[in-house]
Order: C-alpha cells, then sequence, then structure tokens
C-alpha cells in the first residue's frame, strides 16, 4: 500500500501494489563468495517504458547464486501481477563482486535505468553507488549493513534496529521497565547495541546489565546471572544456535529465566529456538509469517521449489518501482521526496518506509516462543503513527 501523500496522487497504483502484497517473516542471509561460474547473459522482463536495473550476483558461487535465483523468479513474478505495469526490468549479473556491480550499473543506467535495484551484498554497494550518483539515479539495495546507506541509497532489508526498537517498545508498553542484555561480540552485536541502548532511553527504562561475549559464554552469563534479580526484561540477540547455547549458560550459571522476560529480535524465527525448553515464552519481533508463508504458496506454485527469505525484498522493490511507475503526471517517479514518504508502504513483509539517510523502519509483529512456532501476541502496525 503506498502510503497516504501518495494516495490522493496515484490512487490506481496504491490500489495495485496493494493487492499481492500481503504482511511476511526473518531473514536469511547468504554469503558472498567469488564468482566461479560464468557471467550470467543480462535478461530483461516487462516491456514498459520505465526502465528498471536490478543487479543480483547470479554467478556467485554457493548460496549467494541460489539466492540470487530465488530472488529474480520474485522479481519477475511481482512484475507479472502489473499486467498493465509501465515497466521494463534490466537483470544484470555482478557475480557477487563489488567490481562485477560497477559494470553492471553502468549497463543498466547506459540503458536508461532509473532506478537500480540491488545489489545483495554490502561490498557492492558503493561501486554501484559510486555509478548511480553520477546519473542521479537512486538505488534500492538489499544489504542490512546500515554503514552502506546514504545519499540516493536506500535499503529494503530487514535491519537489526527494527527490531530492537520494536521488542524494547513492546516490553516498555507491558511494564517492563529495568533491562539487562547479553549479545555476541560482532558486528551485529554492535549494531544491537547502539540500537537497544537508545530504545532504552527513549522509553525511559534502565539498563541494569550489559555484557557482550565471544567464545567464552560462561563468564558473561555468570555476571549477568547475579544481576537478574534487578531486572525486569534481558534480551539475547543472536541466530538460533547462539541463542539456545546462551540461554543453556544462563542456567548452568544458576539464572532462573522464568523470572525475567526474555527479549529477541527476528533471528529467533528458528526451530532451534522453538525447541529450547529455557526460552519458551519469550518475545521477539518479526515480520507477521502469514505474509511470507502466502508468498511461498504462490512462489511453489509458479517455480515448483521453496523461494530463500530474501526473496521477498525483491518483489517488494518491484512492486514499488512497478506502482510509482503508474503515478500520474509524467515527472520523475523515483526521486526522494517520493522514495521517503513518511506514510510508508506495504509489502510481503508488511509496513515499512524509507528515512532520508537510506536505512527503513518496518512495522513489525511481536511474536511468543512455543514449542509448536512463533505466536503472534502483537501484530504489525497499520500505519506510521506519530
Amino acid at each position: 500500500m503506498l502510503g497516504a501523500p501518495l494516495l490522493s496522487a496515484c490512487a490506481s497504483a496504491q490500489q495495485s501494489f496493494s493487492q499481492f502484497s500481503k504482511p511476511f517473516g526473518a531473514e536469511a542471509q547468504p554469503s558472498a563468495a567469488a564468482p566461479t561460474g560464468p557471467a550470467q547473459p543480462p535478461s530483461a522482463a516487462g516491456n514498459g517504458q520505465v526502465k528498471v536495473g536490478m543487479i543480483l550476483p547470479l554467478s556467485a558461487s554457493g548460496n549467494a547464486s541460489l539466492a540470487a535465483a530465488s530472488m529474480k523468479n520474485a522479481a519477475e513474478m511481482s512484475l507479472a501481477v502489473f499486467q498493465t505495469a509501465n515497466v521494463q526490468l534490466l537483470i544484470k549479473d555482478d557475480g557477487g563482486t563489488p567490481q562485477g556491480a560497477q559494470q553492471a550499473a553502468q549497463q543498466a543506467l547506459d540503458e536508461g535505468a532509473q532506478i537500480i535495484l540491488g545489489p545483495l551484498f554490502a561490498g557492492s554497494v558503493p561501486a554501484t553507488a559510486q555509478v548511480a550518483r553520477t546519473r542521479n539515479v537512486p538505488c534500492i539495495a538489499f544489504s542490512t549493513d546500515s554503514s552502506v546507506a546514504g545519499r540516493g541509497v536506500y535499503l529494503l532489508s530487514f535491519q537489526p534496529e527494527s527490531d530492537v526498537n520494536r521488542i524494547v517498545d513492546h516490553a516498555a508498553s507491558i511494564g517492563k521497565r529495568s533491562f539487562a542484555a547479553l549479545l555476541p561480540e560482532n558486528a551485529y552485536g554492535n549494531v544491537v547495541e547502539l540500537a537497544f541502548k537508545q530504545a532504552v532511553g527513549r522509553r525511559g527504562g534502565r539498563i541494569v546489565a550489559f555484557e557482550k561475549y565471544g567464545g567464552d559464554r560462561a563468564t558473561p552469563a555468570r555476571t549477568i546471572a547475579q544481576a537478574l534479580g534487578q531486572a525486569d526484561a534481558l534480551l539475547l540477540a543472536d541466530d538460533g544456535e547462539g541463542v539456545v547455547a546462551m540461554a543453556d549458560a544462563l542456567t548452568a550459571a544458576g539464572a532462573n529465566l522464568r523470572n525475567v522476560q526474555l527479549l529477541g529480535t527476528g533471528l529467533w524465527d528458528n526451530p532451534r529456538v522453538f525447541a529450547s525448553a529455557a526460552l519458551q515464552g519469550g518475545l521477539y519481533a518479526a515480520p507477521d509469517p502469514a505474509g511470507f508463508r502466502g508468498f511461498s504458496t504462490k512462489y511453489r506454485a509458479r517455480f515448483g521449489s521453496e523461494p530463500v527469505r530474501t526473496a521477498t525484498l525483491a518483489y517488494d522493490a518491484v512492486a514499488l518501482t512497478a506502482a510509482l511507475a503508474q503515478t500520474p503526471g509524467g515527472g520523475p517517479h523515483y526521486t526522494p521526496a517520493i522514495l521517503t514518504n513518511s506514510s510508508g508502504f506495504a509489502g510481503i513483509d508488511g509496513l515499512f518506509r524509507f528515512r532520508p539517510d537510506g536505512t527503513n523502519e518496518r512495522g513489525l509483529a511481536v511474536m511468543r516462543v512455543a514449542s509448536g512456532g512463533g505466536v503472534p501476541v502483537a501484530g504489525s502496525p497499520k500505519s506510521f503513527g506519530a
């Protein structure tokens, strides 16, 4: 759904974007790798007048190329929904490298692309942006690394900041005021740390204990376990394996995790978390999984295989550009004012909006850990309120 300021200008585009974009779940990040196969020949989908470049690591090795193929399928599937779309999608292969991304961006721009979708990996985003900025063309990239966002570069990815803001806000809304956190000593943990401290401060809470861990989990677990009597809530932000290992370490250190509200991020949407007795009842922020389930059903029917989790990003990016290309008036379709519309857009994974600094904000649900999977306890917002 296009945001309110755009509704009056393009009601038909809003309707088109909404009709297939129902709310979706948590990101699967393929790892970057050097290309091993031959570069994929460029291809195009659609025959509209507005040209949109899409850069994916189609010939990279391993999971990267599998993710790229799934995202390409989702992009073409999205465009097919807009039967009258005024868009031609120019699909380019970057081989998973910055040099490949720069060449792919140059090709798309030379062919008249008015916006670039991609690339997938953080290391390739600056190379793409450097070329795009010379033509004043924006990029909507799929990296989760907020450091590569910036002037004319917007990230349509699942970013930890949105998870942390949502779960801390929800915890505060149910009366939690004293927070503890135990985070991994890595790039993800660093991002979560900053967002956590800002979110707790914004809600008038206090942090009573904070620790980070590397290879040694036992020592920080003991420190947190000793301080949990002062805490209402404990944030554990790690992948499924890491969260389960840390919950076990806390229990071994004498912590009674049933006396504190456990909080997590979208990485908790994992079978290992749901199977953990220690994590039952924990709350985490993530897109409503109903959206991804609906998308997956349609994807399987069309392609006979399962989509990667990041496929919805490609789907939503194409849906957004197709909808905006239908706006009347003949002016530029992808200006900063349009892309950073404060009311945002609704996609497969729910509501999202781009901030002027290129990062995004998502409207997320709050889920409770149960043995059968995540159970919604607070729905995704229908609009971005004040």
